[in-house]
């Protein structure tokens, strides 16, 4: 079993253990049957925007222009879509935790449930608010797939949103910040894309993603061997 480094200050041990238990899952040929079109593209995929199924949100923050260009994929983390359950999993059960606590308050005013029984009960729902902040803080940031278009000069980030669905995000490619610039090494399990700008951070596992296009790739972040 792969050893998962904590020290570069990325992930923290809850995090590792997380994303150590999606990778232990079956292997992603059981995830091939589209639900609602989450991940799923056209069979040509030479339309990165357009959805299969039905039901779906269309992708957000594209620049202008974009939909009309044509995108190739780079690089694609197939486990993500089992974060994307888990984040839909986490937001119901924090509904119904704190949904739980109305009905408590009136038992409580009734006599049937004691003051310790209250206080646990909106102890559970405030932890779990801040279980399912500081998880959709990661998942909204962790990187599904990558795509470039044809000139190379807009990256498109495939990533979750705070409901657990798709969300594309277009950046230019001259605002990226290359690896080969940062202090991350292609070794550790996440590794930073960062902007000149600042406007967002996105992370990327290179040891459990695929690179599909290596060139394109290395265009972009530079070339993985001089990776520090």
């Amino acid at each position: 079993m792969a050893e998962f480094p904590e020290s570069s200050g990325l992930l923290s041990p809850f995090q590792a253990a997380l994303l150590r238990a999606v990778l232990q899952r079956p292997s992603p040929a059981l995830w091939r049957r589209p639900v609602c079109g989450l991940w799923c593209r056209t069979a040509t995929g030479q339309d990165p925007g357009r959805w299969v199924g039905s039901g779906c949100p269309a992708p957000k923050e594209k620049a202008a222009g974009a939909e009309t260009e044509n995108f190739q994929m780079v690089y694609r983390f197939d486990a993500i879509r089992a974060f994307g359950y888990l984040s839909r999993l986490k937001v119901a059960q924090t509904a119904l935790t704190v949904l739980a606590l109305p009905p408590g308050c009136y038992w409580y005013s009734q006599g049937f449930v004691t003051l310790g029984s209250l206080c646990v009960a909106g102890g559970v729902a405030g932890f779990a608010l801040a279980m399912l902040c500081w998880m959709s803080y990661f998942f909204r940031r962790l990187v599904g797939i990558l795509y470039v278009n044809e000139a190379g000069t807009v990256l498109r980030v495939a990533h979750l949103t705070f409901w657990g669905q798709r969300q594309d995000t277009d950046c230019p490619v001259a605002d990226v910040i290359p690896m080969t610039e940062t202090k991350d090494r292609a070794q550790e399990l996440f590794v930073r894309i960062q902007q000149y700008s600042g406007k967002q951070t996105f992370y990327l596992t290179l040891r459990y993603g695929r690179i599909v296009d290596r060139e394109r790739f290395a265009r972009v972040f530079g070339t993985l061997d001089s990776l520090k």
